[in-house]
């Protein structure tokens, strides 16, 4: 298998046409090499537009996914940034390729573990990874420039977009199946927020997601 073009392929007949446009994106695919981070036994599916199981009852987003998601956050060199979700590590590269720290939090230890390993491999030195519960944010190291949440949320918690810095951009699936939306959540002013809609997508909730209060008649 000529595995730069597959890659190719992967970028030119799944991500192009999902209005993945950004060359500094498209670029920043070819050099991440995400096979890296696949699990072992699903390597020959790196490049499959479809999720990825990680264990855990966890999945990758799809190819197409990471890198629209990518381009929307349009991360600066000066950014601080977290994502809430670690899983494989890839989506971190992508992150810390682009900004100047990352701030990554997962609830699975194993997670953690794994992808610092294959993020120190590929000398990775501005991501901090820590196990924990980020699913409302992880404060403490905030306010942040940008915020990805790598798992859907049925509800927006108000604590989220108040984590963000002023002009700083929480990328974010919300809703539940079959109707999930992701959507761009831009802080325009202090406690101030403008909410736009980009595309409709399924991808499963962050564990310990906010649930919406239910009508029980």
């Amino acid at each position: 298998m000529d595995i730069e073009q597959v890659r190719t392929n992967m970028i030119e007949q799944q991500i192009r046409p999902w209005e993945v446009l950004d060359q500094d994106v498209l670029d920043l695919l070819f050099k991440v090499k995400r096979e890296d981070f696949v699990p072992p036994q699903y390597s020959s599916l790196a490049f499959f537009d479809m999720e990825i199981p990680l264990g855990h009852g966890e999945q990758m987003w799809s190819p197409k996914l990471e890198a629209r998601a990518l381009q929307e956050l349009q991360l600066k060199k000066t950014d601080k940034v977290l994502e809430v979700g670690t899983g494989s590590g890839y989506f971190s590269a992508l992150l810390a390729s682009q900004a100047a720290h990352v701030h990554s939090v997962d609830c699975i230890a194993e997670f953690v573990t794994d992808a610092g390993r294959k993020l120190a491999a590929h000398g990775f030195s501005n991501i901090s990874l820590e196990t924990g519960d980020g699913v409302l944010g992880w404060p403490g190291q905030g306010p942040y420039d940008a915020i990805v949440m790598t798992g859907s949320l049925p509800v927006l918690p108000d604590s989220l977009a108040k984590q963000l810095a002023p002009g700083g951009r929480l990328f974010v699936i919300l809703g539940e199946a079959p109707v999930m939306k992701a959507t761009l959540i831009t802080c325009v002013a202090p406690n101030s927020f403008r909410r736009t809609v980009l595309f409709e997508t399924q991808v499963k909730a962050l564990q310990h997601a906010p649930q919406p209060e239910r009508f029980e008649f």
